[in-house]
This record gives C-alpha cells, sequence and structure tokens, in this order.
C-alpha cells in the first residue's frame, strides 16, 4: 500500500488491503470474499480515497436512507450492489452510515485465462458512480447472496483442478444477473429515466442550436454525461434501455435532424453546413450523412428544389 498526504491510498494487492481492514491473510491470493462485520480496523482515514488493482464487487446491506437518484430515493431497501473496476477512485464520508454485507475482490490475473478475462470490460456498470447503483428487490437480494456463498464457499474447499473454473462461472453468473437486474431497475425508474432522456435530447438540441459545435466540434458521450451528472457507459446503457439506442447513436439522430433543417432551409454550401455541426472534415459530414440517410446532403437539398 502506497500513499502520501493529499494522495488516496493506492492498493497494489488483495492481501495489501486485508492487512489494512485488519484481516486475516487471504485464501486465494488472487481473490477474496470480506465479510463487512469481520473488518476490525479504523477506516475512516478511506475519506481520503482508494485505488485497487483489482476488481470490487460490494453488496452492502444498508445506506443510511441519505443516497439519492437524481431527486428520489432508492426503490428498494433490501440492499443494493456497487462495482468498481481496476484503477478507479473510491471514496466515502464519514456520515455515510455503518453498513453490512461483502466485498468481492478479483484480480484481473483470476480471470485471464478464461473468456470472462475479456468479457468482463462489456460488463459496463464497473464504470457506473455510486449513485447509480443496483438496488436489490428481496428475491434478487437471496440470490446474489447465495452466489456470494457459493464462491465462499469454494474458496474454503480444497483446491482441486476445478476450482478456478468453478469459481470464474459462479462469478460470471453473479455479473449475468447483475445486468439483468440492472435491466429491471432501467424499467421501475421509467420516470426518472424518461427525464434524462428528455435532457439529453434538450441538451444536444441546444448545442447543435447554436454555434457550439462550430466552436467546440462534435459533442462527445462524456461530456454530455458529466452535463446530466451521470457516468458515460449509464446514460448509454438508459438510453439503450429506452429507445435501443445508446449515446453515440442519439448524438447522431440529433445531428442528422439538424442537418436536414438547414439543408432545407438555408443556403449555406455543404462545407460550411458540416462545419457549422462540428465536424473538421466535410468529407466526414458527407460519409456520415448518407449512411443514415442513404442520400448524400447534395441530393437530400436538390430534392427540395
Amino acid at each position: 500500500m502506497k500513499t502520501t498526504e493529499k494522495q488516496p491510498f493506492i492498493f497494489n494487492s488483495i492481501s495489501e488491503l486485508h492487512r489494512a481492514l485488519g484481516l486475516p491473510k487471504p485464501l486465494h491470493p488472487l481473490i477474496s470474499l470480506v465479510d463487512y462485520s469481520n473488518i476490525s480496523t479504523d477506516i475512516s482515514a478511506r475519506e481520503k480515497g482508494m485505488i485497487f488493482d483489482f476488481y470490487k464487487i460490494s453488496y452492502k446491506k444498508n445506506f443510511s436512507g441519505k443516497m439519492r437518484y437524481g431527486q428520489s430515493y432508492y426503490d428498494f431497501d433490501e440492499g443494493g450492489l456497487s462495482f468498481l473496476s481496476p484503477n478507479q477512485v473510491i471514496s466515502a464520508s464519514a456520515d455515510e452510515g455503518d453498513y453490512s454485507g461483502y466485498t468481492l475482490l478479483i484480480h484481473p490475473d483470476f480471470i485471464q485465462a478464461f473468456s470472462l478475462g475479456k468479457k468482463i470490460k462489456d460488463y459496463g456498470f464497473f464504470s457506473y458512480m455510486v449513485s447509480e447503483a443496483l438496488f436489490l428487490s428481496e428475491k434478487e437480494k437471496e440470490l446474489i447472496i447465495s452466489l456470494f456463498k457459493n464462491i465462499e464457499l469454494e474458496l474454503n474447499s480444497p483446491i482441486d483442478l476445478f476450482s478456478q473454473e468453478v469459481i470464474v462461472s459462479q462469478l460470471e453468473l453473479l455479473l449475468n444477473y447483475s445486468k439483468r437486474f440492472y435491466n429491471r431497475q432501467f424499467i421501475t425508474r421509467k420516470t426518472a429515466n424518461n427525464d434524462l432522456l428528455a435532457k439529453t435530447e434538450e441538451w444536444l438540441n441546444l448545442y447543435f442550436g447554436t454555434e457550439k459545435a462550430l466552436q467546440d466540434g462534435l459533442p462527445a458521450v462524456n461530456v454530455i454525461a458529466k452535463e446530466l451528472n451521470v457516468s458515460p457507459h449509464y446514460l448509454s446503457d438508459m438510453l439503450r434501455s429506452i429507445t435501443g439506442q445508446n449515446t453515440q447513436q442519439h448524438i447522431h439522430n440529433c445531428l442528422i435532424e439538424k442537418a436536414k433543417e438547414i439543408l432545407s432551409t438555408t443556403n449555406l454550401s455543404i462545407a460550411e453546413v458540416a462545419y457549422k455541426l462540428g465536424f473538421e472534415h466535410p468529407q466526414s459530414f458527407n460519409k456520415l450523412f448518407k449512411l443514415k440517410t442513404k442520400v448524400s446532403p447534395m441530393k437530400f437539398r436538390q430534392s427540395f428544389n
């Protein structure tokens, strides 16, 4: 573990984190299941932040009732899951409240030889913010806890040729169920998500309707997400759950609609339209427009003459 007064604590191994939490040495150096009730040290210094060199999946039973999603409280009171990928900074305030639950720590080397080693990057919720945690119903909680227990049982059993494969399969099942439950969460929070969709479209219309695109170029997904105070992956996954399209596709749709409006109501050249919409090169605009509409910008304009 390395740290300075102003920098977060950096944990390069699961064993280092165990020592910092006052826990026994992990049963396996590359994977560990931690029960919060077994932590014996004062971890108030975590307010400075921590960086892990491994994946972290946490089930927290209580959140002290203070955490919100937008302007609303969380849907369920049975606890929730949060996910963290390696080299992200995590911090918590002192007033977060006491909670009980589990944290599963997985070093990338543990799954490297399995297909999950590559697929794990496709689970976007590892990049969600804390406020975008997965909140569980009673039945969902029971299922998730049972998977944690299965992994714990395997870690406490004698190691054989199948031990790692069994644990990885349980981990993949945990992630797939989490993906399903997040989709449920998008649906149950339909009102809040529709509001976020409306704000996304409003922001894009304003961006392409002013000189913003001409000055700053094409909007990036992370820029929109920051403006809406959500993580980029969460915004894309949420939009896809409602409309079937991610944030980048929404950007393109709004851009094309604005391009059609300009082409049909002004005498700006194709190059001028491209620059106005944030393109550095008109050829890129022509290519995207034809891909989306099946006609070139020039042919589209000619259809109005």
